[in-house]
């Protein structure tokens, strides 16, 4: 009953969804101090199950590759309304249908880049061994 549920709404969604993105530019309209919000949250928010550098984790990669044969209408009904049985979460009480619009687009073209502190974070092993050495000074 819980699925039917689920995808009854989702189908629903959908609709909905379809019927305001013919209405869209091809790009959603976000302006840029939005667009920085929106990138933190993409970064922290998704990065902590769906892995920082987005290359998935607890969450599946959120790659372009990985988004590219998902309908777009399908991944902003996700972002909003989350995925039932899983740890996907619903946003839609923190995100506009537009927000959820602009990530899904970004996430599809590529646009996201890893966090710097992804990219440069030492690793464990050498943070260790840089406590030793200054320990023995």
């Amino acid at each position: 009953m819980n699925n039917i549920s689920f995808i009854t709404r989702l189908f629903i969604v959908n609709l909905f969804s379809t019927g305001l993105l013919f209405a869209q530019t091809a790009i959603a309209e976000v302006d840029p101090a939005r667009q920085n919000e929106l990138l933190y949250f993409i970064k922290h928010d998704c990065g902590s199950c769906h892995g920082m550098t987005l290359k998935g984790g607890l969450g599946p990669a959120l790659l372009p590759e990985t988004l590219a044969a998902k309908p777009k209408d399908y991944l902003v009904a996700t972002i909003l309304e989350g995925r039932v049985n899983t740890a996907m979460p619903p946003w839609k009480s923190m995100l506009s249908h537009n927000d959820a619009v602009w990530i899904t687009e970004q996430l599809q073209n590529g646009s996201v880049q890893a966090t710097e502190l992804a990219e440069n974070k030492p690793s464990q092993d050498k943070q260790a061994q840089n406590k030793q050495t200054r320990g023995k000074k």
